[in-house]
């Protein structure tokens, strides 16, 4: 689960074109845009990437490390959009990888309250 920066919700399908267009432009500055300086980012591939995170990433500077060697270590990295869920602030992103895997992200997004 992924916690975004202290900003109204976006709407959702164009949030989820460009969330994926950045990735796919490997622009992880983009992406991190949209995400609060004290994120906390839980994933099983940040376990892998980074195993003394346990999974879990927190903060923007730790985020953009870590972003950065799953970036280095997929050279091939390509999402594409399968569908975009909203909820009372939070968007779910579902894709496919490179590998032909459905992700799903979710973003929860803070209003600053």
């Amino acid at each position: 689960m992924q916690q975004t920066s202290d900003v109204t919700m976006p709407e959702p399908v164009r949030f989820g074109a460009q969330w994926i267009s950045h990735w796919n432009a490997r622009d992880a500055e983009a992406v991190l845009a949209q995400y609060a300086d004290d994120v906390v980012f839980t994933s099983p591939p940040a376990l892998r990437v980074v195993p003394s995170s346990g999974g879990t990433v927190r903060g923007k500077d730790a985020l953009r490390r870590y972003w950065a060697r799953a970036l280095e270590a997929n050279p091939d990295l390509h999402f594409q959009l399968v569908g975009v869920c909203a909820g009372i602030n939070t968007i779910v992103l579902q894709y496919r990888n490179q590998l032909g895997g459905l992700v799903s992200e979710v973003l929860i997004f803070r209003d600053g309250s």
